[in-house]
């Protein structure tokens, strides 16, 4: 997980895909300044260049660190899926973060961990009154369990691969009415994905 800051505070989430790209929401962009990486505090500042690495697509963006992770025990990157997944209702997946933990809150210190189930993909959309189809739903249906503010970005995880990015809930209420959790699918984008990390590779 990575911690995206602004002004010396928490604004969003982030996770590691390789070496040198952190993945988090689009809307997180405008927002911060800073990149840290909670394992032995890495702090990245974003390069004056960001415009020549910073790739958006609806709901992903994708940047360049101003120079490479440390990677060691604590410090890995997450798995991307290999192609497009189709989840199964009531799957249970993980969502981590430091955001609000109530509805008008403020961001925690410590990362929390919560499981969520996936929600059938019609429901959903009845529920929300139609959705893209470029996202997953998953808690804040039917539970107390989901994401809150300053959770944007962060991985939707489930049998160890980030499946989502963490993307909106209903009028910024945390106290999880029934309107599911939605994140954007990773997977139906992994080709842009995969050409923004080549072409990284070879400009090296």
């Amino acid at each position: 997980m990575a911690s995206l800051q602004s002004k010396g505070g928490h604004v969003c989430g982030g996770f590691l895909i390789s070496e040198d790209f952190v993945m988090t929401a689009a809307h997180c962009q405008l927002l911060w300044h800073i990149l840290t990486i909670p394992n032995k505090n890495q702090k990245h500042n974003i390069p004056t260049s960001i415009l020549q690495h910073l790739f958006v697509i609806f709901a992903l963006s994708d940047f360049q660190l101003s120079r490479k992770a440390e990677l060691n025990n604590k410090l890995q990157t997450i798995p991307l899926p290999r192609s497009e997944i189709h989840l199964g209702d009531n799957t249970k997946c993980y969502v981590a973060g430091w955001g609000f933990i109530k509805t008008g809150g403020g961001v925690v210190n410590e990362l929390r961990v919560v499981d969520v189930s996936v929600i059938n993909p019609r429901v959903c959309r009845e529920m929300w009154g139609g959705v893209p189809d470029n996202v997953i739903c998953a808690g804040g249906y039917k539970t107390k369990k989901g994401f809150c503010q300053g959770d944007s970005g962060g991985p939707l995880v489930c049998d160890g691969t980030a499946v989502g990015i963490v993307s909106f809930n209903w009028e910024k209420n945390c106290n999880y009415p029934d309107k599911p959790n939605v994140y954007t699918d990773v997977s139906k984008y992994l080709p842009w994905i995969k050409t923004i990390l080549k072409r990284t590779k070879r400009s090296e």
